[in-house]
């Protein structure tokens, strides 16, 4: 059955992708608005938030990549009308992806001040740090199961169920985190940065069951583990060992930049928490046409439709523009009042609107790599896009960065950096995807 590329289509998966996406930053910034905003020990709290969080964001997005794996799989056999060769795959591919972040969880949990240290965390901020994750880290394999249902309900062309449950999740944690952080009278004592913590936890854990519950009864994918293994699960494997080293490349940037701020100063680290909570908000929203392009080009790849698929390709780009100029309107009339939702320490603020206008501009160019990364994402090409992320790593963000620290840039040299390190990215993939399809689709 061929797949239609039109503005219905696309954004019947883009959407609910959109508002599922943000769901995950927003529990981020939920924390991050609400423990900026403690009356005891405020900026500590904001920087132990925001290093911790961080952490966790690397962690969940190295031993997430099943779920990108499992959504090219099914969604290109999906486009082939051979789904029934695949219905065992997903229970294997979350088995043993569980296996792995209990693994991580217990290895971390046993040297937890050694890993903080590591992020120049000292005095105050380490001891938050220390009991911030120790709560908070429980909820890891919850979050790499979700993410892993998300994965197969995209690949069968489902945005919809992934959006529901990130939605309850969401709006739970913003309620617990209210409750918990700054109590109810008589009710609940003020738990401050230990309630976000339990919050973010609880909520992880209803949606963990939601999805169970939603993939049992919703579609016909099995979550009984049973042998031999899948003909793909080798695939799987490494296409998720691609992305492995991949998000690791991707990390080690976001980690250097957390520790650069935190050398800084406190105020610095604060000002930064705010604002890559901001980007990542921002690049989950774009996000949702790059699932619209990861589900859709699967499924046309799979059905060998190449015209469709560059047509895909210009529409997607296209719309994520449009939300991307939509998005930097928002941030120059309002950068003020979104500030002071995160934070009322004046000298934080002021940190954070010296660099929020690169935020801004460079949304347009994080539109461009999100789009594509999605699209290629889709078609299973990890490999290509292990070795984009390593080069935009290692030879546009790293050097930049300390180029800028050696000639005084200070909190510029870090977001600067980030614009470079888009910039290789977006343009390395489209030259990429021009490469392989142009002549395809002339051919075809």
């Amino acid at each position: 059955m061929s797949t239609p590329v039109n503005f219905k289509s696309i954004t019947r998966l883009a959407i609910p992708a959109t508002i599922s996406g943000i769901a995950e930053p927003i529990l981020s910034i939920t924390d991050t608005a609400i423990v900026g905003n403690i009356p005891v020990d405020g900026l500590e709290s904001l920087a132990a938030a925001g290093i911790v969080g961080s952490f966790l964001s690397m962690l969940i997005w190295v031993l997430g990549q099943t779920r990108s794996s499992i959504s090219a799989i099914i969604s290109q056999y999906l486009g082939a009308g051979k789904l029934d060769e695949v219905k065992n795959l997903p229970a294997q591919a979350i088995f043993f992806n569980i296996l792995l972040s209990i693994f991580v969880l217990l290895t971390t949990i046993f040297i937890i001040e050694e890993i903080f240290s590591l992020f120049n965390a000292s005095g105050k901020i380490l001891e938050y740090c220390i009991s911030y994750y120790s709560i908070r880290v429980w909820g890891f394999p919850l979050t790499l199961f979700t993410f892993a249902v998300f994965g197969i309900f995209r690949g069968l062309q489902n945005t919809f169920y992934p959006m529901v449950i990130a939605m309850l999740g969401a709006g739970l944690n913003i309620v617990l985190d209210f409750a918990f952080v700054y109590g109810i009278d008589g009710i609940l004592p003020a738990m401050y940065l230990e309630g976000a913590a339990w919050a973010s936890l609880i909520s992880q854990a209803i949606m963990a069951i939601i999805a169970l519950i939603l993939l049992l009864k919703k579609t016909e994918i099995s979550m009984k583990l049973v042998f031999p293994l899948n003909k793909e699960m080798k695939n799987v494997i490494f296409m998720s060992l691609n992305l492995f080293v991949r998000t690791i490349a991707l990390n080690a940037a976001l980690m250097l930049a957390v520790r650069e701020a935190t050398t800084l100063g406190d105020e610095f680290i604060g000002a930064h928490t705010i604002a890559i909570n901001l980007w990542l908000f921002s690049a989950f929203f774009i996000d949702g046409f790059s699932a619209a392009g990861n589900s859709m080009g699967g499924k046309l790849l799979g059905a060998k439709d190449y015209s469709g698929l560059w047509l895909l390709s210009k529409k997607i780009l296209l719309y994520g523009m449009v939300v991307s100029v939509i998005l930097m309107g928002f941030g120059f009339l309002f950068y003020q009042p979104i500030g002071r939702l995160f934070s009322n320490e004046s000298v934080v603020l002021t940190t954070f609107y010296g660099i929020f206008y690169i935020v801004i501009l460079g949304l347009p160019m994080n539109t461009l790599a999100f789009i594509f990364d999605g699209l290629f994402k889709g078609m299973g090409e990890m490999k290509y896009l292990r070795n984009v992320l390593l080069a935009a790593t290692f030879l546009g963000f790293i050097p930049t960065l300390y180029l800028g620290k050696f000639l005084g840039w200070g909190f510029y040299a870090i977001w600067i950096a980030f614009v470079v390190w888009m910039m290789i990215r977006g343009f390395a993939l489209v030259w990429k995807f021009r490469q392989k399809f142009h002549p395809l689709v002339q051919n075809h």
